[in-house]
């Protein structure tokens, strides 16, 4: 084993950006060394990961299945743990250098702070975390030595324009969404989307959750929430565009008229890889973009009719508090149900207004109202698609 590799613990090692990110390490070895590996649920894959990549340690959140893997890697010497205070503590180990949150949802709020806390680097793929409580860690990141680098490809981009610029020139940050499969539909043929539909993604392939999530367009309404607590930009200084062709991956706008975007070809390898070499540039990443075959870049309005979802960005942060909480909380449980075929597309956006309506709001919440918030909100969400799924 080189000592000079990064150690890096990988929080979602199961999913879409955890794969992509152990593809990379594998790619440059002479780099990374992959220290601790987590997943949800995904037994059979964490202990396959857990095989070839010899982590010091691998942990399931998921806590029933934890004699399983007990049992496949403690005798290859890898040690083993379950539950989410296990994942915390690994967020945190001194085994670890860098804290790749690529979880997904509200899961990866807990074990991000516990990472600030213990001053370990981060490569941010988990947006829920800024989007619940982006004041808060923000706050935290103050006291602590801990760098973010983002994941996500649009703040990736933001943070690859902003470097070496002065904050005091930046006009506007521009998001690029590819407005998702239902880009061209009629409201009505949106409201009655099936899950299969939504799924279809035509640019990215990304997890289930979030690719709902990009259909709704609530994906994006959560990139510019993250994105004002990231870069420390007022709200109203934050816009979405839409680009179909996602090329572009974001823009940032100067006061002398400038913009400078940050483009490549739809592949979340390259993010991650400047993610862990700390905004240095490695080979062997990505496909080259080849511009005489992209060669017809264009950019549309959005419309926040068709897709109400991305209004709430700019509600949460006008409202504050605890509002973008409630929202996440809203759209994990009411997404959950439509890949279920619980619910209808359209009512994704109404378990989202009738929990808002519904649950205490606070102006000023500290860390537990942020927790007591999160299951509030979803006994509200789930009791809402109780009724309306009888």
């Amino acid at each position: 084993m080189n000592s000079n590799c990064k150690q890096i613990a990988v929080l979602g090692s199961t999913g879409s950006i955890g794969r992509q990110t152990l593809d990379l390490i594998a790619r440059h070895a002479d780099r990374y060394r992959a220290a601790v590996l987590v997943a949800g649920r995904q037994v059979d894959l964490l202990i396959e990961q857990a095989r070839k990549f010899r982590p010091q340690m691998a942990i399931i959140a998921d806590e029933t299945l934890y004699p399983q893997l007990r049992q496949a890697l403690e005798p290859l010497g890898i040690s083993t743990a379950a539950g989410a205070k296990a994942v915390e503590a690994a967020a945190a180990a001194d085994c670890v250098d860098m804290v790749v949150t690529a979880t997904v949802g509200y899961s990866g709020l807990l074990p991000t702070i516990a990472a600030i806390r213990a001053g370990k680097d981060i490569a941010l793929a988990n947006k829920e975390t800024m989007v619940v409580a982006g004041e808060y860690v923000t706050s935290l990141l103050k006291d602590s030595p801990t760098r973010i680098f983002p994941v996500d490809s649009e703040h990736s981009a933001i943070y690859q324009c902003l470097r070496g610029e002065d904050p005091a020139t930046v006009k506007r940050l521009i998001i690029t969404a590819s407005g998702g499969p239902f880009r061209t539909w009629s409201a009505d043929q949106i409201a009655a989307a099936t899950a299969a539909q939504a799924l279809k993604h035509p640019n990215w392939n990304m997890g289930a959750k979030i690719t709902v999530d990009s259909a709704s367009m609530l994906n994006k309404a959560f990139e510019i929430i993250e994105a004002r607590w990231l870069f420390g930009i007022e709200p109203q200084r934050i816009s979405a565009i839409v680009h179909p062709q996602s090329i572009i991956h974001s823009m940032v706008e100067f006061i002398d008229g400038g913009i400078k975007a940050q483009m490549g070809v739809p592949d979340m390898t390259l993010p991650i890889a400047y993610a862990l070499g700390e905004a240095s540039r490695i080979d062997r990443v990505s496909d080259f973009c080849d511009m005489l075959k992209h060669n017809q870049l264009t950019f549309e309005e959005p419309d926040t009719q068709r897709f109400p979802c991305l209004g709430l960005a700019h509600y949460a942060l006008e409202r504050g508090g605890n509002a973008a909480c409630i929202i996440n909380a809203a759209n994990e449980v009411a997404v959950a149900a439509f890949l279920r075929d619980r619910i209808a597309f359209g009512d994704i956006y109404r378990t989202i207004e009738a929990t808002l309506a519904n649950t205490q709001f606070i102006a000023q919440p500290v860390f537990d109202d942020y927790v007591a918030t999160n299951s509030e909100a979803r006994a509200r969400a789930a009791s809402f698609i109780d009724n309306i799924s009888k």
